[in-house]
């Protein structure tokens, strides 16, 4: 083991207690005294104690002059992991099946924003929150597409939006594939309209790894299975400022890296 897999290894080894772990949470939310805090956490004061002088010589917390504990720097970024940790572990088995792959590590680091969400299984279900997506926006539809479906009802809902001046924006996997009805689609709605006008527009991508749709409030997101390609069937949605601004952040990477919209890349 080398020096810095040591200290990595020390460090874990202070986190593996449930009421060590307990404190730091608390001390993240606002600073305790050793006896107000062995209150809330039902424990002796003589345990609690004992914890935070571990925490206190592992360099987690610091006490200030009127005896009051509170978190160190090391203590404040040990709690912007654990959302991340916490997503993981609470989802389990869905990423036993699942996983990252493609993500560029700056999304990988932020995946505790997307905590705050339920997953979605089933196609009905999926598609049915997919529906109530494009039929709360009230400024813009986001998408990156792996399947593009052409039903009448999404096309109706869409063709409203549109006229009502939301934008729609998709990239669409350069594999996607178009069902037979997309042209009749095209032709009952004039979306050649809407393209002139840059309310529509559409780009594509290789490798695209994960699904996404989003409006300006709500957001929905499909990973990968592991050696397959996007699993549609299930999606995590949230309402979460924070799991949106991740949904935005990422669509937005990927707008900025998709190529222009190929018309004869589209397979039916």
């Amino acid at each position: 083991m080398n020096p810095s897999s040591e200290k990595v290894a020390l460090e874990f080894f202070e986190m593996g207690s449930e009421q060590r772990l307990s404190i730091i949470l608390h001390l993240n939310e606002k600073p305790w005294t050793i006896s107000l805090l062995a209150k809330e956490l039902d424990a002796t004061v003589t345990e609690v104690h004992r914890n935070f002088m571990r925490l206190r010589k592992a360099g987690f917390v610091a006490k200030d002059s009127e005896g009051i504990y509170l978190l160190t720097t090391l203590g404040k970024h040990i709690c912007t992991q654990i959302p991340t940790h916490s997503f993981i572990l609470e989802n389990k088995n869905y990423f036993q099946n699942h996983n990252f792959d493609g993500l560029p590590q700056k999304f990988v680091r932020r995946l505790g924003d997307l905590s705050n969400s339920k997953l979605i299984k089933g196609y009905v279900k999926v598609s049915e929150t997919w529906k109530k997506i494009y039929s709360n926006a009230e400024e813009y539809i986001k998408n990156i597409l792996v399947e593009v479906t052409y039903s009448s009802d999404i096309m109706e809902i869409l063709y409203n939006k549109l006229k009502k001046n939301v934008s729609a924006h998709s990239i669409f996997s350069d594999t996607a594939v178009i069902p037979e009805e997309r042209k009749i689609s095209l032709a009952k709605y004039n979306f050649k309209k809407y393209l002139e006008k840059d309310l529509l527009q559409r780009k594509m991508k290789k490798d695209i790894k994960v699904a996404l749709i989003l409006n300006e409030k709500e957001s929905g997101i499909s990973f990968s299975e592991i050696g397959k390609q996007v699993d549609i069937s299930t999606m995590f949605y949230s309402s979460d400022p924070e799991f949106h601004e991740w949904c935005l952040d990422y669509f937005q990477y990927c707008w900025e890296g998709a190529s222009s919209f190929q018309e004869n890349k589209l397979k039916e």
